[in-house]
């Protein structure tokens, strides 16, 4: 197995440092996106007390020209904590913090979807939106092959590897379960997980989230994804199509709900919904994934459990559609839906924003809503 050097290091030696006392100090991790929009950075600071909220934890910097967010000249980035968890590395007191960035001026840095997201999600917020995303990804050696595939060639076509078992079948499940107790301590949201349908893919589930709880929850779990298989010496890929061929890709399903859709009766304003989507189709593509819809265009081809990524569909219990409304939901009259298109790597600030945007607040082409 490709696997990276560091993980090969004694693990046991290290157990022997994290038992030591830290005395009244917390450790406190800094996360932050990146310049690319895909890509989590992080850095630890020590505070002489333990943070009961994320107001107690004091703003910070770094250099962004380390990072594709600034220029050399002038690299100062501001840091904004706005989510605290539980670190499931360091364990308690010590803290992870999500943050925002900010450039020298106080603006929000270019791949910051997070301060117009909830801007937007305090205008909808007498709607109640929930959601529920989709997290699959495909985990590789550092070969930038698949781990667990053969050195020269490929392991057999797909169909026993959704939500399999065996070794024959299932690559990983050891840092996928690793991955869903850190998630679990830390406070994530996280709802599930399953082996998907090409081999070593996976996928997990968080949610149900409201507003903007939904990005802060998807990129903390991300974070910890990556993190986990850091240990592993594993590389975790949101690439949308990492393996050209007969193979899967991988998206970031997202299910989504107001209080009306969640009422019985609320089947018709699930359909409006949808008719205001179909409407927006080709904006919706280009805000689901980092590239403008250029990483997607390779996975919305029609084939794979997709849609093309040229025509809007919606239906009952069809995975083949744009937009999938569930067949307990059709049955029920009311519940939720599922928008099938954003891309493993989308930005999910981005996504539930533009959702919230077209479905809420009515916003359409000709007429975006100002926050």
């Amino acid at each position: 197995m490709s696997v990276a050097d560091s993980s090969k290091l004694n693990k046991t030696v290290r157990e022997v440092y994290m038992k030591l006392p830290q005395g009244e100090q917390v450790q406190v991790t800094y996360v932050w996106i990146d310049g690319t929009g895909e890509g989590l950075r992080s850095k630890t600071k020590t505070l002489d007390y333990e943070p009961k909220c994320v107001k107690d934890i004091p703003e910070w910097n770094f250099d962004g020209s380390s990072t594709y967010q600034a220029e050399g000249s002038n690299s100062d980035m501001y840091l904004i904590p706005c989510h605290m968890f539980r670190d499931p590395f360091c364990l308690d007191p010590n803290k992870l913090v999500l943050c925002e960035v900010l450039k020298y001026n106080r603006k929000p840095a270019e791949t910051n979807g997070r301060m117009t997201c909830s801007k937007v999600m305090e205008k909808a917020k007498d709607s109640y939106p929930w959601f529920g995303m989709e997290q699959e990804y495909t985990l590789m050696g550092i070969d930038g092959r698949p781990y667990g595939w053969p050195k020269n060639g490929f392991p057999g076509p797909q169909g026993p590897y959704y939500c399999g078992v065996g070794a024959d079948n299932v690559y990983g499940r050891d840092i996928v379960e690793c991955h869903y107790r850190a998630c679990l301590y830390a406070g994530v949201k996280i709802a599930g997980t399953n082996a998907e349908v090409m081999p070593s893919q996976w996928e997990f589930q968080v949610g149900p989230c409201e507003g903007i709880d939904m990005g802060d929850h998807l990129w903390m779990a991300r974070f910890l994804l990556h993190r986990v298989c850091e240990d592993f010496g594993v590389v975790a890929t949101l690439d949308p199509k990492p393996i050209t061929g007969n193979w899967n890709g991988a998206g970031c399903h997202t299910n989504y709900s107001t209080e009306e859709m969640r009422k019985p009766g609320g089947l018709k304003h699930i359909e409006s919904a949808i008719e205001k989507l179909s409407k927006r189709h080709e904006h919706h593509i280009k805000a689901y994934d980092p590239k403008g819809g250029a990483d997607n265009s390779r996975r919305l081809t029609g084939h794979h459990e997709t849609s093309s990524i040229f025509d809007f569909t919606a239906g009952v219990a069809n995975r083949g559609a744009s937009i999938r409304i569930p067949r307990q939901v059709g049955q029920d009259g009311f519940g939720y839906f599922e928008d099938r298109r954003p891309a493993a790597n989308c930005d999910p600030y981005v996504v539930t924003e533009v959702i919230v945007r077209t479905t809420i607040l009515n916003e359409t082409d000709d007429h975006p809503i100002e926050v």
